[in-house]
C-alpha cells in the first residue's frame, strides 16, 4: 500500500537532482569552454506481485528511480575570436594541461582564457585559478625576451586527449581530473588557435526543454503522493 509513497518520493527527488544539473548548465551558458552535463537515471529494485515463492511473474512493481550519474558532454563547441594574445581555443578534441604550483596536481580544461602571473622575476601563463599552463613537453609556459627586443611566449599550450573520457572528475573552475580508466594523456599534434576562445557547450534550447520535462515530472510525482495519501485516508475511514 505504502510503496506508491516511496516510488513517488524517489521520482520527485530524482527530478530535483536533474533540475540541479540543468540549472548548472544554464548558469554556465556564457562560461568559455564549459562542457555541459546530462543526468542519467537508473531504475530501483523491482519486485514480483502475488508470488510468495519469489518466482518471476508478469506482474511487477518498481520502487522508483534515482540519479545514477551526470555524464559530461566533451564534444567541441564553436569559438569566438577575441584577438587577445593569451586566449587559446581547441578546435577538435583534447584539453589543455594545467599544473597546480602548490601541490603539482595535474588537471585538464578546455577553457583557454589565460593571463600572465609573475613568479619571482619571470611571468608565466596561468588560468583563472592561477594554475600553470603546460606546453607539449609538459613544461610551464613563460614570457621570454625583453621589452626592447620583443617579448613572447616560450611555447604554445600543449593539447592532450584521452582514449576514454567517460568518468573524468569535475574539480571546479571548469577543470577535470582523470581517473584510472581514462588512462594516460595522449599528446595531440594539433596546435591551439590563438586569439580565440571556445564558447560554452550548453545547448540553451535543449536544456530549457529538459527543464520543462523535469518540472512536469516533479508535479506528477507530487500528485502521486497526494493521491496515495487520499487512498490511505479512504481505507482507514472504512475500518
Amino acid at each position: 500500500m505504502y510503496s506508491s509513497f516511496y516510488a513517488a518520493a524517489q521520482g520527485a527527488i530524482g527530478q530535483q537532482s536533474r533540475m540541479d544539473v540543468i540549472s548548472n548548465n544554464l548558469a554556465n551558458v556564457n562560461n568559455q569552454g564549459y562542457k555541459p552535463k546530462v543526468g542519467v537515471f537508473q531504475d530501483l529494485m523491482y519486485y514480483n506481485l502475488n508470488n510468495w515463492q519469489g518466482d518471476e511473474t508478469k506482474i511487477q512493481a518498481g520502487t522508483g528511480i534515482a540519479l545514477e550519474k551526470a555524464d559530461t558532454n566533451f564534444a567541441p563547441s564553436g569559438y569566438d575570436i577575441t584577438e587577445r594574445d593569451y586566449d587559446f581555443a581547441i578546435i577538435d578534441n583534447g584539453f589543455f594541461m594545467m599544473r597546480n604550483p602548490v601541490n603539482n596536481e595535474i588537471t585538464y580544461t578546455r577553457n583557454g582564457r589565460f593571463s600572465l602571473s609573475q613568479r619571482g622575476n619571470d611571468f608565466y601563463l596561468v588560468n583563472d585559478a592561477e594554475n600553470l599552463v603546460l606546453d607539449r613537453n609538459r613544461n610551464p609556459i613563460r614570457l621570454t625576451g625583453t621589452e626592447a627586443a620583443g617579448r613572447e611566449l616560450s611555447a604554445l599550450p600543449g593539447i592532450f586527449d584521452f582514449r576514454v573520457k567517460n568518468g573524468m572528475l569535475s574539480v571546479g573552475d571548469n577543470e577535470f581530473a582523470p581517473v584510472a580508466k581514462n588512462g594516460d594523456p595522449i599528446l595531440q599534434q594539433e596546435t591551439p588557435l590563438q586569439g580565440a576562445l571556445e564558447s560554452s557547450g550548453t545547448d540553451l534550447a535543449m536544456d530549457l526543454v529538459r527543464m520543462i520535462e523535469s518540472q512536469r515530472a516533479y508535479s506528477y510525482a507530487l500528485k502521486m503522493v497526494q493521491t496515495s495519501d487520499e487512498v490511505v485516508q479512504t481505507i482507514n475511514a472504512l475500518r
